[in-house]
């Protein structure tokens, strides 16, 4: 099978629907009419439909290297810096597609196991079974344009059960039993985001280390369909405001899902283990496959659309209020433009910068996105921040589409209209910066930034211990002062 189109995506997911829980009950029937899910699978339809438009494909597609049939192009191990451009230009444009909204679009994972299976070699060392799986999951994934979720992150009651090493009887995720057939996983994960509108989960726990255990219980990595059996997904309040994408312009389209995921005694078949109880191999798969780089250069495309879009809405808000001649409006603007070209030299040095591995993919420089992960989460706030000081009670005075077609029509476009637009249009502007600084959808956008790659702590600890170069800067001070 080639790449697929946007019907395809669908029709698979309502085929083979997981069990999904929402505002305590359980999703039955078709999951894209689901209210909750509807504009979202929507969205994701359109972006696998750009996969097969004529004036797209060749930039969206490459020939797979066992069919030679059309497969997603962020799905390939760039070996060169022309392909590593070449991925940068399909992940910029999907993003375009959804203004960097979608922090799950299907090319994060597609680059996640790309990454992992490239790496693969590792796990030669002790089971070459595990890495054969990984390579076999991978080509399964790309030659079936597979979307894949994942769980990394265990709930607090699992994290804090680890830190005070109570073992015995914990709500850690755990290997309960190892079977002829495969190994058992008992235990809940978080924040499985798109875990319900996916084929596939990956999941992948960051290995504890301080136990220190070739058989640790609590170390592992596989795959399974969304729908496996003993596998179920509780969601969260779903923050989609309506159906209206004049009153909800997000929400309608870029609400993404996040769930708790439970495994209760699922049986995980062998062909699909990656990492079986080895902490140590766990660290080096999570660390040697550069990971975090090559996701970074997908989520880079992400930030940069998601800034321009910010800058865009203040621009039309700023226009449509007669305010682009003040120096204090100026001000904000600039922060944002900065904050724009900052990501897009970043990203450019990453490219330029970009040097083989061992794997033999081409790695983009790491330290540009390691400043990049630590700077985004900073600014994205003050962005919003930002709207919010020039919206000001804009954001709040927003009536509903509705009372428009109402006798109120006259006199909402008469005291509600801006420069160039009648009432009802601004108000529709409004209600975007609405959505964006002061929503519930806008809130959760906000918050995920700030903890996209981790809380800060973790962030800039990893730019600061993987910033290469320190000591050649303080021993040139140490020179001046000798």
């Amino acid at each position: 099978m080639s790449v697929k189109n946007g019907t395809q995506y669908i029709e698979r997911i309502n085929k083979h629907l997981p069990d999904v829980w929402i505002a305590g009950v359980q999703v039955e029937g078709t999951i894209s009419e689901h209210k909750a899910f509807k504009g979202l699978m929507q969205t994701q339809a359109s972006m696998y439909d750009v996969q097969q438009e004529d004036r797209w494909k060749s930039k969206m597609t490459y020939s797979s290297p066992l069919t030679g049939d059309p497969v997603g192009l962020s799905f390939m191990q760039p070996k060169t810096k022309k392909e590593l451009a070449a991925r940068r230009e399909m992940m910029q444009a999907w993003a375009y597609t959804h203004h960097g909204f979608l922090g799950r679009a299907p090319d994060y994972m597609n680059t996640a196991i790309m990454a992992f299976s490239a790496a693969s070699g590792l796990l030669e060392e002790k089971n070459p079974q595990y890495a054969a799986n990984l390579r076999c999951y991978y080509e399964y994934c790309r030659e079936n344009d597979i979307t894949l979720s994942h769980a990394f992150i265990q709930p607090k009651a699992g994290r804090l059960s680890t830190f005070l090493k109570t073992f015995d009887d914990s709500e850690t995720a755990r290997i309960v039993e190892k079977t002829k057939d495969g190994i058992i996983i008992r235990g809940a994960f978080l924040l499985d985001t798109q875990g319900a509108t996916s084929d596939e989960i990956l999941v992948f726990p960051p290995p504890f280390l301080s136990v220190a255990a070739e058989e640790s219980p609590y170390t592992f990595a596989f795959a399974v369909p969304s729908n496996h059996p003993g596998v179920k997904f509780i969601c969260r309040e779903s923050f989609v405001g309506g159906e209206s994408t004049y009153n909800y312009p997000l929400s309608a389209r870029y609400e993404e899902m996040d769930t708790l995921v439970i495994f209760d005694d699922a049986l995980i078949p062998w062909d699909r283990v990656f990492i079986c109880g080895d902490e140590n191999l766990a660290y080096r798969l999570i660390d040697e496959s550069r990971f975090h780089t090559h996701a970074s250069a997908q989520i880079m495309c992400k930030n940069i659309a998601k800034t321009e879009f910010l800058l865009g809405t203040i621009e039309s808000m700023i226009e449509v209020a007669g305010l682009d001649s003040h120096d204090h409006i100026i001000e904000k603007v600039t922060e944002v433009i900065i904050a724009l070209e900052t990501l897009k030299a970043l990203q450019l040095a990453a490219e330029k910068g970009a040097s083989p591995d061992r794997w033999g993919s081409m790695l983009p420089n790491r330290k540009p996105l390691l400043a990049a992960n630590a700077y985004f989460p900073k600014m994205y706030p003050r962005m919003i921040e930002i709207i919010q000081l020039i919206g000001g009670s804009g954001l709040i005075m927003i009536p509903d589409e509705q009372d428009f077609n109402t006798e109120n029509s006259g006199q909402l476009n008469r005291y509600l209209k801006g420069i160039g637009l009648d009432g009802k249009e601004n108000v529709k502007l409004s209600r975007l910066a609405w959505e964006l600084s002061v929503s519930s959808f806008g809130g959760r956008q906000t918050v995920y930034e700030r903890f996209f790659f981790g809380n800060s702590s973790t962030v800039n600890g990893r730019l600061y211990n993987g910033y290469k170069g320190r000591e050649t800067f303080k021993n040139r001070v140490k020179d001046f002062l000798s």
